[in-house]
């Protein structure tokens, strides 16, 4: 009588390839189903000090301002580098529009970097009250 020593791994190699092709499959369908509402947050309404604090907006039209003054964006880097070298830990809030595409907004945050602003925050509104 003779015993089997070894472990056939075909069927486990089988299953680790059919998981693989799953994966492979399904996973540009999960990348185009993200759904995102912002910016709401349930932390909106804690306070800041207004008056240490600089306010960058930006509207639909992606108009800048700092402290409600219309600026240009080379404008606006100048100014939060004179800022950081008057006040390092200033802090800046960064109030974008709801309809704001995602690359205006960076290219704002971009400009607090290399005006080496360290101190940054994202504006939101509370979140609206789910009605049952």
């Amino acid at each position: 009588m003779h015993t089997l020593t070894e472990i056939n791994v075909t069927p486990l190699l089988d299953l680790a390839f059919v998981l693989l092709i799953i994966f492979i499959i399904t996973t540009p369908l999960m990348e185009n189903s993200v759904n995102l509402v912002v910016p709401t947050s349930a932390q909106a309404n804690q306070s800041v000090n207004a008056a240490e604090t600089q306010t960058i907006s930006i509207d639909k039209d992606n108009n800048l301002s700092l402290n409600n003054e219309p600026m240009d964006p080379a404008t606006l880097e100048q100014r939060l580098m004179a800022l950081h070298t008057e006040k390092p830990d200033a802090p800046v809030i960064v109030r974008p529009d709801k309809s704001l595409s995602v690359q205006q907004f960076v290219s704002v945050m971009d400009i607090l970097q290399r005006a080496q602003i360290s101190k940054v925050g994202v504006a939101t509104r509370p979140d609206e009250p789910v009605t049952p």
